[in-house]
């Protein structure tokens, strides 16, 4: 997950949201009392989903992963953070040489001023030469990205079929928006700049080197900004986060699934998921796994720079209830953490 990053692209003017990754937190004054802590699971398995529903609404990655995960679990992940990955790939001196300048110029003074000044032309070169062409490239690529999840052996059917009207519902969004409007952009690139300053990372190797606390810190600052750049140009992750209903379908011995009710861009979606009960608290049965699994494939792997064969592919998760898709906001956290370990 740290080394992992998350970028979007739609012509030139991608590249400055790319880097936009966070704005400020949520600033709280001193008379108002402060958040409840943290609590490994949930009482009930609606009131876990909920939880973390509301943990990650905040950009609270360290307090998620307290609340998604056993203590011992959770202690592991912590642990595990700093452990060497064999599957690290070396920085190149190339790839260094453009993130030191990318960063530099998103955070030198002014920035603000002079990468509008830059990006103000080409969005008017871009909006000039393919203004009528996105909406097409975008359904291709609603066309390849259907395709793939069609074709994928990883996915179960309920995984598949909640995939496909994600996207279905956000390629016509996509189509619609104005990727080339300057006043947006401007926007865009405000909170780019802060989002830069925000998380003084000046090299590669610092996103190899934070611990989990580190590590969070950033992350949550990077999600609140992406927030903030999707709101921008009409998408609430926060609208999204406030519609999730969960209802429970099942509930006995210590095994319960859940179905997830979520509105994306006024469309009414659903999913379902697993949960199971440890120690007498509610934690996602996908999630443990996930977490487990990635513990077990890190021990086992060669050290780095190890001649040992290559492992045998990871056989893909039970295609049970509890790998039913969830919607993409509660996806991050896992995903992120399959791409760290």
């Amino acid at each position: 997950m740290r080394r992992s990053s998350v970028f979007y692209a739609v012509g030139a003017f991608v590249v400055l949201l790319v880097l936009a990754t966070a704005a400020a937190l949520f600033m709280t004054t001193t008379h108002k009392p402060g958040p409840a802590p943290v609590v490994a699971g949930g009482e009930t398995p609606e009131a876990s989903v909920q939880q973390s529903v509301a943990l990650i609404k905040t950009g609270d990655f360290a307090g998620f992963w307290k609340h998604a995960l056993p203590p011992a679990d959770y202690d592991t992940l912590r642990a595990d953070w700093t452990r060497p990955r064999p599957d690290d790939h070396p920085i190149t001196p190339e790839d260094r040489a453009d993130f030191i300048k990318n960063m530099q110029q998103l955070t030198e003074p002014d920035a603000e001023t002079k990468l509008y000044a830059l990006a103000r032309p080409k969005l008017a070169q871009l909006q000039a030469q393919y203004s009528d062409q996105v909406p097409v490239m975008i359904g291709v690529m609603q066309a390849i990205a259907a395709t793939g999840v069609a074709q994928s052996k990883e996915l179960t059917n309920p995984q598949k079929q909640q995939a496909t009207e994600v996207i279905n519902v956000l390629a016509p969004w996509a189509q619609q928006v104005p990727w080339f409007d300057q006043a947006r952009a401007k926007q865009a690139i405000v909170v780019a700049v802060a989002t830069a300053r925000k998380l003084d990372i000046k090299t590669p190797e610092q996103l190899r080197t934070m611990d989990f606390d580190t590590a969070m810190q950033k992350y949550s600052a990077g999600f609140v900004g992406i927030k903030q750049i999707l709101a921008v140009y009409g998408l609430s992750i926060d609208d999204v986060l406030d519609s999730v209903k969960v209802t429970t379908l099942e509930n006995r011995n210590g095994h319960a699934r859940v179905r997830v009710d979520y509105v994306l861009l006024g469309k009414p979606l659903s999913t379902e998921s697993d949960l199971i009960q440890q120690d007498g608290r509610w934690y996602s049965a996908d999630m443990l796994q996930n977490v487990r699994e990635s513990h077990d494939r890190l021990l086992a792997a060669p050290a780095p720079g190890s001649s040992a064969p290559e492992p045998a592919p990871m056989p893909a998760p039970a295609t049970t209830s509890a790998s039913r898709a969830k919607p993409a906001a509660l996806n991050a956290p896992a995903q992120a953490a399959a791409t760290k370990h």
